[in-house]
C-alpha cells in the first residue's frame, strides 16, 4: 500500500536520493524547500512540490494546511533541510556580529526547520506505522571546526530521543541518521578540493567517500516495518570517520 512521503530539503543531495527510492516503492511524494525551481527540477516520478522557507512559522503553517488538505495522514517524515551558515559573516566588522550571524544561521537552517515542520505535523503522523527521521552530522560528535553547525546539528538527538518518548504510545518512530563526508550534495557550495577530499575519505574505515545513496538507504530501512521497534537511536553512515584515526 502506498505510503505518504513528506521530505525537507528533497531537491537536491540525500533528500533527493530518498525522494527517488520511496518514489520507487510507489509512495506519494511531497518535496519541500525554499526554492520551487529547484523542486520542480528534480525529477521525481509522481511527486508533488511545495516552497517554503521552514525557518519561518507562517510558512510552515502553509505547509501544514497544504498536506492537511492533500495528503492528511503523513506516514513518513523525513528531515534533510539544512546547510552550513560559515559564509553568514561575510562583510562583517565586529566578530561578536559575525558569531552570532553564522550562529543563528545554523540553527535557523538546521535545527528551526526541523522543529517547525515537525510540531506542524506530528498530529498527522500515522497512528500506528508513523516514522520521524533526522539527518545529523558526523560534526554533531566531532565538531565542525566553527562549533555552529555541530552545535545545531547535535540540537537534533535530544529533540528525538525527547519525540520518540511522546509518540511511541502512538506506535511512531523516531530516529536520527548522522552522516559523515557525502559527495554529491550542494553541503560545501561547489567541488571540494583535492587535499581536503584525501582528508576526509582518509579519516574513513571504509576508504571512500559517501553517497546520498548510502544515506538513503538507511532512512528507507527505518521507514519500513522491518524497523518498526527502533527508536530513539543515531545511526552513524559515515565509513567509521567518526572513530578516527
Amino acid at each position: 500500500m502506498a505510503r505518504n512521503i513528506v521530505i525537507s530539503g528533497g531537491g537536491t543531495g540525500i533528500g533527493l536520493a530518498a525522494a527517488r527510492v520511496f518514489a520507487a516503492d510507489g509512495d506519494r511524494v511531497l518535496l519541500l524547500g525554499r526554492r520551487r525551481e529547484v523542486l520542480e527540477r528534480a525529477g521525481v516520478p509522481g511527486a508533488e512540490v511545495y516552497a517554503a522557507d521552514l525557518a519561518e512559522p507562517a510558512q510552515v503553517r502553509g505547509v501544514a494546511r497544504f498536506v492537511a488538505e492533500e495528503f492528511g495522514a503523513v506516514d513518513v517524515l523525513v528531515h534533510s533541510a539544512g546547510g552550513s551558515a560559515a559564509d553568514a559573516n561575510t562583510g562583517a566588522d565586529d566578530p561578536l556580529d559575525a558569531a552570532a550571524r553564522v550562529w543563528t544561521g545554523d540553527f535557523r537552517q538546521n535545527t528551526l526547520t526541523s522543529v517547525l515542520l515537525t510540531e506542524a505535523l506530528k498530529d498527522r503522523l500515522a497512528d500506528p506505522g508513523g516514522r520521524v527521521l533526522f539527518i545529523s552530522s558526523v560534526a554533531a560528535f566531532r565538531g565542525s571546526g566553527s562549533g555552529s553547525y555541530a552545535a545545531a546539528k547535535a540540537a537534533l538527538h535530544p529533540y528525538a530521543h525527547d519525540l520518540a518518548r511522546q509518540l511511541g504510545p502512538r506506535g511512531v518512530t523516531v530516529n536520527v541518521v548522522a552522516p559523515g563526508y557525502v559527495e554529491d550534495t550542494d553541503f560545501f557550495g561547489g567541488p571540494v578540493a583535492r587535499e581536503r577530499r584525501e582528508r576526509l575519505v582518509a579519516e574513513t574505515s571504509t576508504g571512500r567517500a559517501g553517497t546520498p545513496g548510502d544515506v538513503a538507504a538507511t532512512l528507507h530501512w527505518l521507514a519500513s516495518p522491518a524497523a518498526g521497534h527502533v527508536t530513539s537511536q543515531i545511526i552513524q553512515v559515515n565509513g567509521g570517520a567518526e572513530r578516527g584515526h
